[in-house]
């Protein structure tokens, strides 16, 4: 039967759990945001087979996050797109857009 789990973490333990999950050949499905009152939750996740593991992290307006592109290298779409939507900080996105991945008539609409 196919296991789907949720993980909290911290933004300081984001890379080290994306490792394990690299290491135990888990493959990226995504990552995506949600506003919250204040700051973001972000919610990256992860397959093995039919497995799915959800990483979730809660971060203030103004912290950064580290980027997992030189991890998973197609990251850096999601990242883009969560920095360009939502002001996110991400550092160190493999191939950064400096937020010039979507035109949109408002600069981070979800803000």
């Amino acid at each position: 039967m196919p296991q789907q789990r949720f993980k909290k973490v911290t933004p300081e333990d984001l890379v080290a759990e994306v490792l394990m999950l690299k290491h135990e050949n888990y493959r990226l499905i995504q990552i995506c945001a949600t506003r919250l009152p204040g700051g973001y939750e972000l919610t990256y996740s992860f397959g093995l087979e039919q497995d799915v593991t959800h990483l979730r992290l809660t971060i203030d307006e103004n912290d950064e996050v580290l980027s997992i592109s030189n991890i998973y290298a197609p990251s850096f779409l999601y990242e883009n797109e969560i920095a360009d939507l939502f002001g996110v900080k991400i550092k160190f996105i493999s191939l950064d857009y400096q937020g010039n991945l979507y035109r949109t008539s408002r600069k981070t609409p979800f803000k």
